[in-house]
C-alpha cells in the first residue's frame, strides 16, 4: 500500500504559477511510473502528465510547453510546475503512483483544488 499526499493547489489569477507536490510513502519509489491527473466538475478524471523513474515524461496536449513534472527519488517526491494557467485548467489534482511490474497495484491520493479565476 503506498499514501500520497498533495499539497499546493490553491486560487490563482490567469497567467499565473502553481506548484503541486506529491509525498510517497513508499521505499521503492522507483518502481513507480508516477503521474498527476486532473478532474473538473462534471467531467471525466484525465491525465496531465506520467514520469518514469529514469525521467522520461508525458503530456497532455492542452498542458505540452506550459506544465512540466518532476520527480526527485531520494526524496519520493513528485512535483507539478504549472506556468501560464487558464481558467480552463481549474481542476482537483490528484497524484498517481503505477508500479511498473505488479498489476494493480495502482494508488490514488486524495487530490488537491486548482482554481484559476480572475
Amino acid at each position: 500500500q503506498v499514501q500520497l499526499v498533495e499539497s499546493g493547489g490553491g486560487l490563482m489569477q490567469p497567467g499565473g504559477s502553481l506548484r503541486l507536490s506529491c509525498a510517497a510513502s513508499t521505499s521503492i519509489f522507483r518502481v513507480y511510473v508516477m503521474g498527476w491527473y486532473r478532474q473538473a466538475p462534471g467531467k471525466q478524471r484525465e491525465l496531465v502528465a506520467t514520469i518514469t523513474s529514469g525521467g522520461s515524461t508525458n503530456y497532455a496536449d492542452s498542458v505540452k510547453g506550459r506544465f512540466t513534472i518532476s520527480r526527485d527519488n531520494a526524496k519520493n517526491m513528485v512535483y507539478l510546475q504549472m506556468n501560464t494557467l487558464k481558467p480552463e485548467d481549474t481542476a482537483a489534482y490528484f497524484c498517481n503512483a503505477r508500479h511498473t511490474l505488479v498489476v494493480g497495484a495502482n494508488y490514488w491520493g486524495q487530490g488537491t483544488q486548482v482554481t484559476v479565476s480572475s
